[in-house]
């Protein structure tokens, strides 16, 4: 079983975090463009400096764009009056895999590029943490661009809030969800006697890079995605371990991406507000 300070390194990439993973410098900001795509989610919760917004479905390029912007400017507005954080939430469209730099992590990609543009699928090199993850539409993505050091909190702390707040959505859907010790990220069907890092169904991937203690990328939750294209890669290089969806746990039409988008934010939201209370 692995414990915790390894499980957290898996899958986050930081330039000063105690896990000392290699990376390049933080992110700079990039020049504002002329506002932001997608709308504001109001009335989800959460402390008065947090912007919730939802991007719809977007390109993997474009909300890295975006992501590493809104980054530059919370990393400089630390400690001022108008800082703010957010959460975006959207689909990636067109389907992409993303890969990290982690040794190892490109041979997890097994579709040649032939087989990936018949599929419609793209491939993006990734700056976050972990290994090798497929994102498409039918699936939420959830990116927070959140100063840690507002919350009070560090990584490890972080990941498992993100992991809580997508069982607490499970459970709001009627869908039993847990943690795996031996495996970030969220799953079903696991049993009691099941060995650490064997059992159970993956339903959620969190993967995550902190710069100057500021979040960038974030969890993916497999609302009714193609899960056949999660066959062209290794998921995040755990082999053996199934994929799932909620629509295929519950067996019917899955809710819709906006339910299950407003019910997570509205998890993280109030996550992040009872931090706040604590810190005073």
């Amino acid at each position: 079983m692995l414990d915790r300070g390894v499980l957290g390194a898996l899958d986050v990439l930081s330039s000063d975090s105690a896990y000392r993973t290699p990376m390049s410098d933080p992110v700079p900001p990039i020049p504002p463009e002329n506002g932001l795509p997608g709308v504001e989610r109001p009335g989800l919760g959460g402390p008065e400096w947090l912007r919730i917004r939802d991007l719809g479905r977007i390109g993997y390029a474009d909300a890295l764009v975006i992501q590493k912007r809104l980054q530059g400017e919370v990393i400089a507005d630390r400690g001022g009056e108008d800082s703010v954080g957010h959460l975006l939430l959207l689909e990636h469209d067109p389907p992409v895999i993303t890969v990290t730099r982690r040794p190892g992590a490109a041979a997890h990609v097994l579709a040649d590029e032939s087989t990936l543009a018949r599929h419609g699928v793209e491939r993006h090199e990734t700056d976050r943490g972990g290994d090798v993850t497929y994102h498409g539409p039918g699936q939420l993505v959830v990116y927070p661009i959140i100063d840690l050091e507002r919350l009070g909190i560090r990584i490890h702390e972080w990941i498992r809030m993100l992991e809580q707040a997508i069982i607490d959505t499970m459970a709001d859907l009627g869908v039993a969800a847990d943690r795996d010790p031996g495996a970030t990220g969220v799953w079903v069907g696991r049993r009691t006697d099941d060995p650490d890092g064997q059992g159970g169904r993956k339903i959620a991937a969190i993967g995550v890079r902190v710069s100057r203690w500021v979040t960038m990328h974030g969890l993916a939750l497999n609302v009714d995605p193609d899960l056949g294209h999660f066959d062209l890669i290794v998921p995040c290089g755990l082999q053996g371990r199934p994929v799932t969806s909620i629509a295929r746990e519950l067996g019917e039409p899955a809710p819709t991406i906006d339910r299950v988008g407003g019910l997570l934010a509205g998890h993280l939201a109030n996550a992040m507000q009872g931090l706040e209370n604590e810190t005073g």
